[in-house]
Parts: C-alpha cells; structure tokens; sequence
C-alpha cells in the first residue's frame, strides 16, 4: 500500500488562464499524478472515448476477464460442487472483510457481500425501525432527505406503511445535502432510525458523517448510511464514527459490474440487537441442518437470505487488489484534484454559456462528481452519448461529471467539458432558430 497518505498536486499554477492553458495544466497535473499508471490497467482508458460516469458504473479493470475465465474453467469447471465448501461459502464475508478494511474504515467481522442495494437497505432499515420499535414504541419516525435516491425515499415510504411508521422529511438544497442543523432540526424522542446518503447522488454534496451520526445518536435514533457514491472514493470511518449500520454497491467506484451485489455494514455492538425480515437458509446458525425453525446465526451471517451471487463477486476483487496498492488517501487526493480542475474548466469555458456549478465549491464538501446546469443539458447528454463522450443526466437541469480518480485522467477531463461546451452550443443555437 502507498505510504503517501497525501499526494501533492499543488504544484500546478491554477491562476485563471485563457482557455487552451488549461491543456498545459491538464498535461502538468497528468503528470505529477502518482496514480496514473492504475489508468492502463482499466478496459477502453486507451479509446478515444471520454467516460464521465464512473460514477454510476466503473469501467471493467483489466485483469477481470482472465479472473472471471479462470473462474469459470478452474474453479467452476474443476471443482464444481466442491467449490462451496473450499471457499464459495466464505467469499461474502472474505470479499466483505475487505472492503471494510480499505474503503470502509471498518474492522473485520461487520461487512458483508450480499443482495442488490436495494435488498440490503430494506433489511437494515425494517430491522433496525423493528428493534427500535420494540424498546419504545413512541419511537416510530424514519427521517430521510427529500433529496436522497428514488430507492432510499421508496424503502422508507413501504416500510412506514408495513410497520405502521411515519416518515419525517428533511428539505434541502439540491445543490446540497443534509448538515447538522437540517438534521437537528428533524429527529427526536420519537425518532427511530435515521437513513443518510454520505455523498448526495445527484450534487456530490458530501455529508459530515461523525458530525450527523452524533445528532442522531444524541436524539436515540440509530443510524443507516447510504454509502453508493462514496465506496472506493472518499475515506469513510464507520467505525470511528460510532456508525450503527450502512449499505453500498459495488458497481461505481469498485467496479463490479453492471448489478454486482450490494455491502452491509452493521457495527458489532448491534448485530445480535437485529432481526432482518428475510429469513433465509443462508442466514441460519446452522445452514445444513435444514431444521424445521429457522435461528439466526450469530455475526454478519444472520444478514443473508439466500445462496451468495459467487459469480458476481468474482469481479471486484482486482479493484480491491488497486485500491490496496493506491491507499484510499490517494484516491481522495486526487479525486479532489480532478473535482476542483474540472470546476475551474467549467469556470472558464461553460460559465459564459450560462452554465452554473450545482455542487459544492468547497472540496471538502463534495463527493467524487460534479454537476453542471443549464436548461438543454437533458439534450446535450443525448448529443454527447452521440460522439462517445458519456456523462448522465439527472433533474432538473443537470448534467453528472463523475471522475473515477483510479481510471480518469485530467486530459480525458478536459476533452470532455471542451465536448460539453461545444454540445450546449449547438443546442442554445438550435433553439433560437425554432
């Protein structure tokens, strides 16, 4: 693992400039990047093509297909049933263990590999809303941003229903998120469980985790952190944070692949406090005695239900393998560099096209991504999809940078906002001759 906890891109002079200095800045911090040799090992990073949406699927590492070939000829094809008891059963905790360790800040015995995102959000939340309940039942409110993911807003509308609960809402910026006053502001004695997004998914807004996991502590309430756009992106401490439970996917910054199977958290002091709703063999003490009572198993076991996705955990392990080789500091390091250099892109070539910054300016309140406004972006995203330049598009008016700090380089990033520029031109000209 690297030893550099900070890597130093101040060194680039980032006094305002004309706008093709920014191709000697884009080559400067290239260059004194030290991680930009984890670029060449990521599928198409040598195409032409410009990939803005790290953020929502990362590109397939390199190595992934022979592990996934071996895979399927030595350890499926050779061992066959014998590959459960060898090593498939504890590949959960195994891979889960891991991510922890590197990316979580969480010691081992507290992560696992699971279900999709949205299976282990609901597990964790009705669990959690459950065990609360039962030592008072006053405490019946799940608090969650207006702002959050569809899946975050949607499980906590089902499970109020389910479990005769109420929802309190917490309005924010969109450009932001939830703060410690917003939060303050909503829980209380009649607070049950507290969902959180570390980084908003659609501004990048980054959440103070001690900060919020403290209030809600002090009001009763449990806590439940979504983490999908901070995994592999931003340090996060759980454990230090005193966290209770979190969930995250695997498919963004730790490149799974398209639907890789979700992580859950759940900190050591709780686990045996929860009962997940979805009893499954998998999660029995015993899982071959096949007996007529289900038994929770103790630790991280009791959160599964069924047979383990082994296939679709194979993936992620090479990330795993660069993250460990990188250190998380790096990643965020850079990840900052890359933020703050496409913000100041965006400063220079696409504010005078109107378009404005709908994140954060303050690095150390922003995410992995930035988002771009302007009333054509939805067209200009159709427009840039066209000429292989792929961010995403998401209401009202945004247009998503996400910049994978391990594949993205700064010359990538600045191709790709000189496309955008170029795109919201077209459409601003194309709508004044209608």
């Amino acid at each position: 693992m690297s030893t550099d906890p900070s890597p130093d891109f101040g060194s680039v002079d980032r006094l305002e400039v004309p706008h093709r200095a920014f191709d000697d800045e884009a080559a400067s911090l290239d260059a004194a990047d030290p991680l930009r040799h984890h670029r060449d090992a990521f599928v198409g990073a040598e195409t032409p093509l410009v990939y803005f949406d790290g953020n929502s699927l990362g590109r397939p590492p390199r190595a992934t297909a022979e592990r996934l070939a071996r895979f399927v000829t030595d350890d499926w094809g050779g061992r066959l049933i014998r590959g459960w008891d060898e090593a498939w059963m504890d590949l959960p905790f195994a891979i889960g263990d891991r991510i922890g360790a590197l990316t979580l800040g969480a010691a081992s015995g507290q992560t696992v590999i699971g279900d999709s995102t949205t299976v282990l959000l609901y597990k964790l939340l009705r669990a959690a809303l459950d065990a609360q309940m039962g030592r008072d039942p006053q405490r019946i409110e799940i608090v969650v941003g207006r702002d959050d993911f569809p899946t975050d807003r949607y499980l906590v509308e089902g499970i109020a229903a389910e479990r005769g609960g109420r929802v309190v809402w917490i309005d924010v910026d969109t450009s932001r998120g939830v703060d410690a006053d917003l939060l303050r502001a909503a829980v209380g004695p009649r607070t049950a469980v507290v969902l959180l997004s570390h980084v908003s998914y659609r501004s990048g807004y980054l959440a103070d985790g001690p900060a919020l996991t403290a209030v809600a502590h002090d009001a009763g309430a449990l806590v439940l952190w979504d983490l999908c756009h901070s995994a592999g992106s931003v340090p996060v401490e759980l454990d230090a944070w005193e966290a209770d439970l979190a969930v995250g996917c695997t498919y963004k910054y730790l490149n799974g692949g398209p639907g890789s199977p979700a992580f859950a958290y759940v900190a050591a002091r709780q686990q045996a406090a929860l009962t997940q709703p979805v009893q499954g063999w998998m999660g029995a003490a015993d899982v071959f005695s096949m007996g007529p009572v289900y038994r929770p198993a103790d630790g991280m076991r009791r959160f599964l239900s069924g047979t383990p996705p082994v296939l679709a955990m194979v993936a992620m392990q090479d990330t795993l393998d660069l993250l460990e080789d990188a250190g998380i500091a790096a990643v965020r390091a850079k990840s900052i560099a890359l933020t703050d250099f496409a913000a100041r892109v965006a400063d220079g070539i696409l504010a005078p096209l109107g378009v404005t910054l709908a994140s954060p300016r303050d690095s150390a309140e922003r995410g992995g991504h930035v988002t771009l406004s302007h009333p054509a972006m939805r067209a200009v995203t159709a427009r840039l999809w066209e000429g292989d330049v792929i961010p995403d598009y998401r209401d009202p008016h945004g247009l998503r940078i996400g910049l994978s700090p391990l594949s993205t380089s700064f010359a990538e990033t600045l191709i790709g906002l000189r496309a955008v520029a170029d795109a919201v031109r077209a459409e601003s000209a194309g709508h004044r001759e209608v």
